[in-house]
């Protein structure tokens, strides 16, 4: 049986080594598993492409507004800038981890922040 809880830990320890320390390939090995699936159209399937990714955006930057968790499906609502003067995306990730806890498979959905909004909400 899968722990959500674990797997929202082990989600944030992963953005935060890949992201916030600034080592990717160190996060690939201890996170994500021999296979991994990505849904993202724009990126190819396996670890190794999630280590060019990362390389490609040195300022790249993920801040997690919330992990919502159920059995082996962790989502990340949260901020992604790749520049420090940079609007950002918010960005839902969507991350299903196997029975030994690693990172198995990845979809993701963006949205630019605008300038200006209809309502005073934000979106987070």
């Amino acid at each position: 049986m899968s722990d959500p809880e674990r797997n929202k830990q082990t989600v944030r320890a992963f953005v935060r080594l890949a992201f916030v320390d600034r080592q990717p390939a160190d996060a690939v090995a201890k996170y994500i598993g021999a296979t991994y699936i990505n849904h993202n159209p724009r990126a190819v399937d396996g670890p190794d492409s999630f280590v060019g990714f990362v390389s490609r955006f040195p300022h790249l930057k993920f801040d997690i507004k919330r992990l919502v968790a159920e059995g082996d499906t962790v989502v990340m609502h949260s901020l992604m800038t790749i520049a420090d003067d940079d609007r950002g995306m918010a960005v839902v990730d969507i991350f299903r981890l196997d029975e030994a806890g690693k990172l198995v498979e990845h979809w993701d959905v963006q949205q630019p922040i605008p300038e200006t909004s209809a309502n005073d909400n934000t979106m987070f």
